[in-house]
């Protein structure tokens, strides 16, 4: 004959929420150990400062604007779109990762910065970035 025990028979469980906690303070602990163990090898000193430096390495940027009539300039010149065409196309093959910055003016019409836009896809420059000014601070 068994004998049945008073309290129900339940089956044992491993609970992992304290064992994530467990996790994290050990990550923790070991992180900030970590940055303890890093050793300076260098001591302060106050640099010298320069009026005349420049700077020696100049970004190749392709810089075009749109004004409010829809003429086209680059680097402040004004250009026909079969100029900007072979200039764009001139520069691409010299260097096919260079970077193209379209900015217009704020009375510029969307078609005409879309149309110079368009140009400069179809040269096959995939970094366009548009130059904006932030928002002046109200009072």
């Amino acid at each position: 004959m068994k004998i049945g025990s008073p309290t129900p028979h339940r089956k044992a469980r491993i609970e992992i929420i304290p064992l994530i906690d467990i996790m994290f303070f050990l990550l923790a602990s070991f992180m900030m150990a970590s940055l303890t163990m890093i050793k300076m090898q260098s001591i302060k000193m106050n640099l010298p400062t320069a009026t005349q430096a420049t700077r020696d390495f100049k970004p190749e940027i392709i810089n075009l604007s749109v004004d409010k009539g829809g003429e086209v300039y680059v680097e402040k010149k004004a250009v026909t779109s079969g100029e900007l065409h072979t200039y764009l196309s001139n520069r691409y093959h010299l260097n096919t990762n260079i970077p193209v910055y379209i900015s217009g003016d704020k009375d510029a019409s969307h078609g005409s910065v879309i149309r110079v836009l368009d140009l400069v896809r179809r040269e096959g420059i995939q970094k366009v970035s548009f130059a904006i000014a932030p928002q002046p601070e109200s009072k």
